[in-house]
């Protein structure tokens, strides 16, 4: 069998497009109906329309090393496998709104903690324009979820950014979105985990920070299992942070609000003295493009919005709902923490420290300034409630970082699966783990995350500036590709200006962010990020291209087996005492009919029966629902009964066995031992796609499950060939 064969079935070492073959980067949809009638006189052949692939129930796989010592302790800490076919998996991973709010809505929360400061800090004196700052940061966190929740009502199912972008605005677009996406999504990781460990390590004796980069890696490594484990065990697990972090706030933003009520006027008028100061200064387009400049920079507060639309999948049914009830969720309780902070600064008369000193220290942030005005000087008797009141603040603040980072582990991964899915990554990365989870993806956010944390020395000051541009190219693509759907709807949808509205001043807030951050900090790191997000798209481009190659030149395969010859003899079905061939194939076309006739070449007249063995492949792409599983196994049956008439056709007595599985060559193996024991004289055999010059990228883009099988079955004493076939 071969690697270029239709979406999710898998027989050969590149069977399918499942994880790590080598299809097309635009898979052809499955066939619409099953085979037409049989030729012959239906006395000795009964036809595909009557034959019905086995099904074989598959035993738990066992992962390669099960049995040794890391093999087990991995297993510990992994947890054992979950049954894909059992429709009640679907609900036990999905996420409540509230879980889904813990696990996405982190990422938006975190930012709290950073954006509004950076935003204050760009007002320098002018400070009495944060109560508009505060306003602006809210609106603009209201009119980006509601553009998004407008989003998800189109696009239900899922896929974010890259797939707007795809759908909406084309394939090139979608690239870059989805290219963007992924590198904020491990900045993301990155970032937060840099954040985190800065607050934490904050409260611990300087003879400690040696220990803050090693403790940041391990953070990761712990981020790294429990994702593995499954996405609603990491989310469950980081849940108390996010609670004590959610009432720590709320008590500093409303009791800070609450006594200041008094001094309203007082403010009141600070304000408008302030704003007839500055203008008087600064002239009032001087002080508009202050304002402008701070709003912008504060950028980063609204990181972490398009989390929901990305990953919607995991949403607990009715998705639709619960994903539009998870973003009101987030912008109601982001947009009341930063705005409320930022009110806070001003009614507290916050500033940054100017001039480190022991009393002093640089790294306080102006969330610990403000909490330390607000409750520093509280004592009951002799405990000091206020310092108390601080530290757990701060410590929930630096400890939602960690929680922050959960949302590039659950959205990362995700994009890297939809990109494969089209081909725009190694297909591999679609797959799943016997967690169900996308194993390889989490790996590599993990793994990047950790050389980027290494490369930088964990420095959050040339981190923080990166990850926002990404963020903002993809809202901008997202927005503007929904501003031309109800564009070109206008005519069929009578209220499309209601609808575009909402678009169009989210694409004109994002584009101006974009624009003046990159301006503004492409020289203290904007710049490495376009280097980074190129370089990813540059690679993508190349993945792609050679995908499209391989298929162009399978299809011309395809077209070699248009028309072939009918035997005078029409077989029937297998008899187990005769010469029986075991064929591993994927989707009907030139690769599986090129190892059928292959046989005959190889072994004339020898072999009196065939049977076709596929397995329709879970991946992230059918992983979705139980129908959806069940349409791969139909589409697989449809491919294999194609199979069976074609060998019957030609002669041979032939049937065929299919499987659905998460691992190809598990299914495949156990199958064939199966087999070998009904069909004692039995023989396997597996296409596989060779290259001249096989370089070690062409590894990763095309699976090894042939290879993988022929191992398993010679350990068994059984005989296995894998026939090859030339391209490039």
């Amino acid at each position: 069998m071969s690697e270029a064969e239709s979406p999710g079935s898998a027989a050969g070492s590149d069977a399918a497009p499942a994880p790590g073959d080598a299809d097309a980067a635009e898979p052809p949809e499955p066939d619409p109906a099953a085979p037409g009638e049989p030729p012959g006189d239906g006395t000795s052949d009964p036809g595909p329309a009557a034959h019905q692939p086995e099904h074989p129930d598959l035993p738990p796989s066992t992962p390669l090393g099960e049995g040794t010592l890391v093999g087990r302790v991995g297993r510990v800490l992994i947890g054992g496998p979950r049954d894909f076919r059992d429709p009640r998996v679907f609900h036990a991973m999905s996420l409540t709104a509230l879980l889904a709010w813990v696990g996405l809505g982190a990422d938006g929360l975190s930012s709290s903690s950073y954006g509004p400061d950076e935003a204050y800090r760009a007002l320098g004196d002018h400070t009495q324009l944060a109560v508009f700052l505060a306003i602006a940061t809210a609106l603009t966190v209201f009119i980006i979820s509601a553009a998004y929740s407008r989003l998800i009502e189109q696009f239900p199912h899922g896929g974010g950014g890259y797939l707007v972008a795809t759908k909406l605005l084309g394939r090139h677009a979608g690239v870059i979105s989805g290219c963007a996406l992924l590198v904020d999504y491990i900045l993301t990781v990155t970032v937060s985990i840099a954040s985190g460990a800065d607050a934490v390590f904050s409260f611990l004796p300087a003879e400690l920070h040696p220990a803050k980069l090693p403790a940041e890696v391990a953070m990761l490594g712990v981020l790294v299992v429990l994702n593995l484990r499954g996405v609603k065990e990491s989310v469950t697990s980081l849940l108390p942070i996010f609670l004590v972090f959610v009432f720590t706030h709320l008590f500093i933003i409303v009791g800070g609000t609450l006594s200041h009520l008094g001094r309203v006027p007082e403010v009141i008028e600070g304000v408008s003295t302030g704003v007839r100061d500055g203008v008087s200064t600064l002239g009032g387009w001087g002080l508009f493009l202050l304002f402008v400049r701070a709003y912008s920079l504060g950028g980063g507060t609204y990181t972490g919005i398009e989390a929901v639309s990305n990953g919607l999948q995991i949403m607990r049914e009715p998705r639709l709902q619960t994903g539009k009830r998870t973003t009101t969720y987030m912008a109601v309780s982001l947009a009341f923490t930063a705005g409320g902070i930022l009110l806070c600064y001003l009614l507290f008369n916050v500033h940054p420290v100017p001039n480190c000193t022991p009393a002093e220290p640089c790294w306080r942030t102006m969330n610990a300034l403000l909490i330390d005005a607000f409750v520093g000087s509280w004592h009951i008797g002799p405990v000091a409630v206020g310092k108390a009141i601080l530290v757990i603040t701060l410590f929930s603040e630096g400890l939602l970082l960690f929680v922050a980072a959960q949302t590039g582990f659950i959205g990362g991964p995700r994009v890297m699966a939809n990109l494969a899915i089209d081909s725009w990554l190694p297909h591999r990365f679609a797959s799943l783990s016997d967690r169900l989870t996308t194993k390889d993806g989490v790996i590599l956010i993990g793994a990047a995350a950790v050389a980027i944390l290494l490369f930088t020395r964990g420095s959050v000051d040339a981190l923080v500036v990166m990850y926002s541009i990404n963020v903002f190219l993809t809202f901008s693509l997202s927005l503007l590709g929904m501003c031309r759907f109800w564009w070109f709807r206008r005519a069929q949808a009578g209220d499309w200006i209601r609808q575009i509205w909402i678009h169009v001043v989210g694409a004109l807030l994002c584009l101006s962010i974009l624009a003046i951050t990159v301006l503004e900090k492409f020289r203290e790191g904007g710049w490495l990020t376009i280097v980074i997000t190129g370089v990813t798209i540059a690679l993508c481009y190349a993945i792609n291209i050679h995908y499209r190659r391989v298929q162009k030149q399978l299809r011309l395969l395809d077209r070699e087996f248009t028309h072939l010859p009918s035997s005078d003899h029409h077989g029937g079905e297998p008899d187990p005492t005769k010469p029986t061939a075991v064929l591993l194939v994927g989707s009907f076309g030139g690769i599986g009919i090129h190892s059928l006739l292959s046989l005959q070449k190889m072994f004339p007249n020898y072999f009196a029966n065939v049977i076709f063995v596929s397995v329709a492949v879970i991946d992230s792409g059918t992983f979705k629902g139980q129908e959806e599983i069940e349409a791969q196994s139909k589409a697989v049956d449809r491919a294999l009964a194609k199979y069976v008439e074609l060998a019957r056709r030609l002669g041979w007595h032939a049937s065929s066995v299919t499987a659905s599985a998460i691992d190809a060559s598990d299914a495949l193996s156990t199958i064939c031992i199966e087999l070998a024991k009904k069909y004692p004289r039995t023989v396997f055999f597996a296409g596989k796609l060779i290259w001249k010059r096989e370089s070690w990228w062409q590894r990763i883009l095309h699976n090894e499950t042939a290879y993988q099988v022929q191992r398993r079955l010679q350990w068994k004493g059984l005989p296995m060939t894998v026939i090859p076939l030339r391209v490039g």
